[in-house]
């Protein structure tokens, strides 16, 4: 295992695990909705941020300082990223949530893959699967999505149920 692949991974788990991590810990101390995060204005931003932190650490050894720099700066944007979907906005759709995932991961890959292309497979492949978790918070989300408007379906099924056919009054 090269130096590099662990550089790349860690970058990925940063991305997909610590800075999800560090959102959900603070949710306590935090007053996280007061951070601006519309997903639509997030999104993009991570992404070129994302791309180019990624592919300048690719490609060029920077010294300490700029290199904690950009981890930090790395981090703090990630944890800006996991925002709309950790802290989503009041009415924000569960929809919404699931197309910012399953539209992310992807995207954020793009950067490997450009590294892979210039050569760096080990340290491309490396964070493609340290950005693997992301996927699975897709999933998770999705999930349970899809179970709440179930159990809403049902609720609203065993209402029209126990007023004979017809909603009941107020409903």
């Amino acid at each position: 295992m090269t130096e590099e692949m662990v550089h790349m991974g860690a970058m990925g788990l940063l991305t997909s695990v610590v800075a999800p991590g560090i959102v959900m810990a603070g949710r306590r101390f935090v007053p996280w909705r007061r951070v601006p995060a519309q997903p639509v204005l997030v999104l993009p931003l991570f992404l070129a941020l994302h791309a180019a932190i990624t592919i300048a650490m690719g490609v060029a050894e920077f010294a300490v300082p700029a290199d904690l720099a950009l981890h930090g700066l790395l981090l703090v944007a990630a944890m800006w990223f996991w925002l709309p979907v950790l802290q989503p906005r009041p009415g924000a759709p569960d929809a919404a949530r699931t197309v910012y995932l399953f539209l992310a991961g992807p995207s954020l890959d793009l950067a490997a893959v450009y590294l892979i292309i210039r050569g760096n497979e080990p340290g491309g492949l490396a964070m493609i699967v340290g950005m693997l978790p992301l996927g699975i918070a897709a999933v998770a989300v999705t999930w349970r999505w899809m179970a709440r408007e179930d159990r809403l379906a049902r609720q609203r099924e065993t209402g029209l149920s126990l007023a004979g056919g017809r909603p009941e009054a107020g409903k």
